[in-house]
């Protein structure tokens, strides 16, 4: 096949869907490979460390026009006027984005939305959600630790004792997991919180204290368990229960760390402005659901605001500040998945009876095959 590796052209982008390594691979296996022109650059990929592995750099217009087009953001309208009919498309497409799905269908390419992939154990190669929430983790808290004004781990120095700093983690799926992790290595002293009683054990088992809310009726018990690895929506009194114990600790805290979100849903608020009025000057927010409306109202998308002196920072994008690695192991996901659609003669096939392929697929042939929920 003829596949195209263009450069994203999102603000704040950095990623690319292919690198080096994987394009080897892709070359291998008798694929002709075109990667736009600094592409990889961002992410400390040359044009010539794709050239040395096989691949021809050219334009967007012959990435773009590829057999398969691989890459991390869904196209904007110029980039989909470039694309062919019949084309297949491979990326983190937003499944839940009506219009965007809208936009590929009339395009009339065959689109895979990434994101979508069942959280199974057969899918956790390709499970970009996790392999890109992991890193957003652990930038989070070195974002943190950059605009907070002291030390992270306690130090005991001649000229007296600095106390670690109090990380609160409000949600411990894989970014939470990771930003507790990364925490601990700073030596900061860490409390994490979550509606699922399953994650207490991996949250302590990575050094932290769990805040514990109990269940009071078998319904706040059942929901909690969760869906796919993703909360659900809790019942208000259980909300209210935990809203007074996170605004206790928060208020505490020298840096609360927000990672919830629910796909396809505005992200829950976990983090009030009367607790924000209340926390100490030089406090560090830092709101992983900013792109889904925020974990915390005073928080402003892709902006690091100064709020009665805490500073509430709401980048989208963290994975793209370590777009190196970033790029790695998402070139990974990509390749896995290919394994999917692409038959041992290079050639593209639509097996719908896979569960990962069938839920990935958002159009084909002119049509939304998966409505946005």
């Amino acid at each position: 096949m003829y596949i195209g590796i263009p450069q994203e052209t999102r603000a704040g982008e950095t990623r690319v869907a292919a690198t080096p390594e994987t394009v080897k691979k892709y070359v291998a296996q008798g694929h002709k490979v075109v990667v736009q022109a600094g592409a990889g650059v961002s992410a400390s990929q040359p044009d010539g460390a794709y050239e040395a592995v096989g691949a021809t750099i050219g334009t967007a217009a012959e990435a773009l026009g590829a057999q398969l087009v691989l890459k991390v953001r869904a196209p904007d309208a110029a980039e989909l006027a470039q694309m062919k009919p019949g084309a297949v498309l491979i990326g983190m497409l937003n499944p839940f984005d009506a219009d965007n799905n809208a936009r590929m269908s009339a395009a009339n390419i065959t689109a895979f939305a990434l994101e979508a992939a069942p959280r199974t154990t057969r899918a956790q190669s390709m499970d970009v959600l996790s392999s890109q929430a992991n890193i957003a983790g652990y930038k989070a808290v070195l974002v943190a630790a950059h605009h907070y004004q002291r030390f992270m781990p306690m130090l005991m120095t001649a000229a007296g004792t600095v106390k670690a700093a109090r990380v609160l983690i409000l949600g411990a799926g894989v970014a939470g997991l990771q930003a507790i992790a990364t925490a601990k290595r700073l030596g900061a002293v860490i409390e994490a919180s979550d509606v699922r009683p399953a994650v207490k054990e991996q949250i302590e088992s990575l050094g932290a204290k769990f805040l514990d809310v109990p269940f009071l009726t078998d319904e706040e018990r059942e929901i909690a368990q969760g869906v796919g690895g993703y909360a659900r929506p809790m019942p208000p009194d259980w909300m209210k229960r935990q809203a007074e114990l996170v605004h206790q600790r928060a208020v505490q805290a020298d840096i609360v760390i927000t990672t919830a979100l629910i796909p396809g849903r505005k992200a829950p608020v976990l983090l009030q402005e009367t607790t924000v009025a209340q926390m100490k000057p030089g406090s560090v927010v830092v709101d992983l659901a900013a792109a889904q409306g925020g974990n915390c109202p005073l928080t402003v998308a892709d902006e690091v605001v100064n709020h009665n002196g805490v500073i509430i920072i709401g980048h989208t994008n963290l994975a793209s500040m370590v777009a190196a690695d970033a790029s790695a192991l998402y070139a990974r996901n990509v390749l896995d998945f290919l394994k999917l659609v692409v038959d041992k003669d290079g050639q593209f096939t639509l097996n719908l009876e896979d569960d990962i392929v069938s839920a990935c697929l958002m159009c084909r042939d002119g049509k939304v095959v998966r409505e946005a929920a």
